[in-house]
């Protein structure tokens, strides 16, 4: 027996699914390892960009706990299909 109904599994698989896309994307703009790539190179150099690089490890504390609380849900609605 679900702890939740499965509708409640869904939603918050959707939400933090959301929130992995965006926290991400975030983690991949702000890494100096990815500036590297021709897209962020250029923007670097900017006095936004190191402000905004200084969120860099705060975000990695939503990013972690999403992914596995998306993992858990998503397990736990879907199953695992092997």
């Amino acid at each position: 027996m679900p702890l939740f109904p499965a509708i409640i599994y869904a939603r918050v698989v959707f939400i933090t699914a959301m929130i992995n896309l965006i926290t991400l994307s975030l983690i991949l703009l702000s890494c100096r390892c990815v500036g590297m790539w021709g897209l962020t190179s250029k923007i670097t150099k900017h006095s936004w960009y190191k402000r905004f690089f200084k969120w860099h490890c705060y975000v990695w504390y939503v990013f972690l706990p999403s992914v596995i609380i998306h993992a858990v849900f998503a397990l736990t609605l879907m199953g695992i299909p092997f």
